[in-house]
């Protein structure tokens, strides 16, 4: 999701890479859960996301559409998923009535790095610390560690080809007519969302995602 503002005014001013240590560290959350009622329908879900997501859960894609988990809107003029808010409260479908996440070991990538965000420049990113969007007070953690990702190399390549893919795509489908940019979004849908990963760890899911991401980046050429 692009942002229009000013860095300066919603982070510390630096830019983090894996090794840095960041002022990240909440000491496991303990009595708050702000950002999970808050923030909720911002939480947009890449395929990784969902892929754990349905693995730990036992469900399908649709499954998690129809039970209200989660939600599809229009991202930068693509159609992505993203975490529902409860009905009557706004708060995180996977939060529980003690204000904990039901899902931690399966929660998205957003969730994982957050007050961190990531900052997107000549086809590769970095990461900044967003200082107006939590209450807590942080100590100094190394962001390989805060962010908590399996296979945090393949990880990685994975975060950029996903974004610049979409960002790609995005540039190509404002120039395209409505019943293209209507068969393009099913497809991408149906291939990376709807379509269930046979890949039974996450080192297997990036092999299967990199076969899908090469046979949509030849169909977009």
């Amino acid at each position: 999701m692009k942002r229009n503002v000013d860095l300066n005014e919603i982070t510390d001013g630096r830019f983090y890479g894996l090794n840095d240590l960041v002022r990240a560290d909440c000491r496991d959350c303990v009595g708050c859960s702000k950002c999970c009622r808050e923030m909720v329908d911002t939480i947009i879900l890449d395929p990784l996301d969902s892929f754990r997501l349905t693995r730990a859960l036992s469900c399908s894609f649709d499954e998690l559409l129809s039970r209200k988990e989660i939600e599809l809107n229009v991202v930068d003029g693509i159609i992505l998923p993203n975490l529902k808010p409860q009905e009557d409260d706004r708060r995180c479908p996977f939060l529980n009535d003690t204000g904990r996440c039901s899902i931690h070991a399966a929660r998205p990538g957003f969730c994982r790095m957050f007050p961190l965000g990531r900052y997107y420049s000549d086809r590769s990113f970095s990461y900044i610390l967003q200082t107006r969007e939590c209450p807590k007070v942080r100590s100094k953690i190394r962001v390989s560690k805060w962010i908590d990702t399996p296979e945090l190399q393949r990880n990685q390549k994975f975060v950029g080809d996903w974004h610049y893919y979409l960002e790609d795509l995005s540039v190509r489908l404002d120039k395209s007519a409505q019943e293209t940019q209507r068969q393009v979004q099913l497809f991408l849908l149906h291939s990376f969302y709807r379509t269930a990963y046979s890949a039974a760890e996450e080192a297997q899911f990036y092999e299967e995602f990199e076969e899908r991401l090469n046979r949509a980046r030849s169909l977009l050429v």
